[in-house]
C-alpha cells in the first residue's frame, strides 16, 4: 500500500491554519493578562469596599457611645467650648 504525499496546495493550507491559530494563541494569551490585572484591581476594590462597610458597621452599632461620637465630631471639624483650634496656613 502505498501512501499519497500532500500536495504543495495542502501544505500551504496548512501552514496558513498554523499561523492563523498561533496568532490567535498570542491574542488570547493578551487578553488573558488584560483580564488578571483587570481581577487585581477589582479585588482591591472590593476589599476596599468591604472595609468601608466594616467601618460603616461598626459606627452604626456603636451609635450611641461617646468615643465614636466625640471621634465623628472630630472629623467634622468641632471643637469643645474651651477649646483652641490653630490652623497651619502652609498647608
Amino acid at each position: 500500500m502505498q501512501v499519497k504525499r500532500a500536495g504543495l496546495l495542502t501544505k500551504i493550507v496548512v501552514l496558513a491554519l498554523l499561523i492563523y491559530m498561533a496568532t490567535a494563541l498570542l491574542d488570547l494569551r493578551g487578553k488573558l493578562q488584560d483580564y488578571r490585572a483587570e481581577q487585581a484591581a477589582l479585588s482591591a476594590q472590593v476589599a476596599q469596599v468591604q472595609q468601608e462597610n466594616a467601618e460603616l458597621s461598626h459606627a452604626v452599632e456603636h451609635k450611641d457611645d461617646p468615643d465614636v461620637l466625640e471621634q465623628v465630631a472630630r472629623d467634622k471639624g468641632f471643637v469643645y467650648a474651651q477649646e483652641r483650634v490653630f490652623v497651619d496656613p502652609t498647608n
